[in-house]
């Protein structure tokens, strides 16, 4: 099959790679649309983020789907031809996180395109079959493929605690933060702010349902009083950590997303005086088929954030234009 390797920093090139071979429990993918992550430009550009460093050749995407076109030993041969979207993890099955649920956590995670394990810009991947989650047919392929930054969306809200009547602020309006608004309204807030340097990202977050944009350049958020119910940063920009995290009301929540800084001073008395909690979000765990049916039903619209597709030759263009602030999701198609 072919492939887009990343050899280093900056350099991609299409090798001939062996059709993955298949455990008992796996099935094979012929991969349909992969989404582009900020995390494949990340090492592309850099060769690394934090402590995950590529040190050899490595496929990069994450976001993905296809068609099962061959099952391992132990699987029912009736999912040959399913279309499915790929939940891109393969935990530890005994591990303390994985026995709990969250599975997410598990130290001995093997995940698409992190190093040292290979991704989805590719014609053929392999995964575990209950990762490989069915598609209802007015489900798009490339739909299907940003199920995943959907599910982070979905791990936010559900951090977040948003239901029927929160008010939230969401920090960055690009593809993670987009996807953040749709979840809340989705989920049932009835006030969402956004705030971004970038008037056309503004404008895109008006599209997809907030309520209320900010210009941070302009106006201090921290001044504007705003007592959302919660908080998620999809900027990873620490001044804006600092003003969103002021911006919530007491017995708030926060919740980071983005990557930024290894660290930022944060402000012990508003913490504690407010009872705020502050948590993270690391990927997703049983989110797919809330996902599904979110995009099923048309309370989150996948489709008209894809800006932009490209073939398996053009993974270093798509890459670049995902950069692009008129950029949300740009799709890579092997088959292109």
């Amino acid at each position: 099959m072919r492939a887009s390797v990343l050899l280093a920093k900056d350099k991609i090139s299409i090798e001939q790679r062996p059709v993955p071979a298949l455990a008992a429990d796996e099935v094979l993918v012929k991969v349909s649309s992969v989404g582009v992550c900020g995390s494949d430009v990340h090492y592309y550009k850099e060769g690394r983020i934090g402590d995950f460093v590529v040190e050899q050749p490595l496929v990069l995407g994450h976001e993905a789907a296809g068609t099962i076109v061959a099952v391992g030993a132990g699987i029912a041969t009736d999912r040959i031809g399913e279309r499915v979207s790929i939940e891109p993890q393969h935990p530890s099955a005994t591990s303390a996180e994985t026995m709990s649920g969250r599975y997410n956590l598990d130290p001995h995670m093997e995940f698409y395109a992190t190093p040292p394990v290979d991704g989805a810009f590719a014609e053929y991947v392999k995964i575990q079959s209950h990762f490989a989650f069915a598609v209802p047919e007015e489900v798009s392929d490339d739909a299907a493929a940003l199920m995943e930054p959907l599910s982070v969306g979905i791990a936010a809200a559900r951090k977040a605690g948003i239901t029927a009547g929160s008010r939230v602020l969401v920090a960055g309006a690009g593809p993670i933060g987009v996807i953040a608004v749709q979840v809340a309204k989705a989920f049932g807030a009835t006030e969402i702010f956004v705030s971004d340097l970038d008037e056309a990202r503004r404008q895109q977050a008006l599209e997809f349902g907030a309520t209320g944009v900010i210009d941070p350049r302009e106006t201090d958020i921290a001044e504007l009083n705003l007592r959302v119910d919660a908080f998620i940063d999809a900027s990873g920009a620490t001044p804006a950590v600092l003003s969103g995290l002021r911006s919530v009301r007491p017995g708030g929540v926060v919740v980071l997303v983005g990557m930024g800084a290894d660290d930022i001073a944060l402000p012990i008395p508003v913490i504690q005086n407010n009872e705020l909690v502050i948590t993270g979000v690391f990927r997703y765990a049983n989110t797919w088929p809330t996902a599904i049916e979110l995009v099923r039903t048309g309370r989150v619209d996948l489709d008209r954030m894809v800006t932009g597709r490209y073939g398996l030759d053009q993974v270093e263009e798509a890459l670049n234009a995902s950069t692009l602030s008129t950029s949300l999701k740009t799709i890579v198609v092997p088959g292109l």
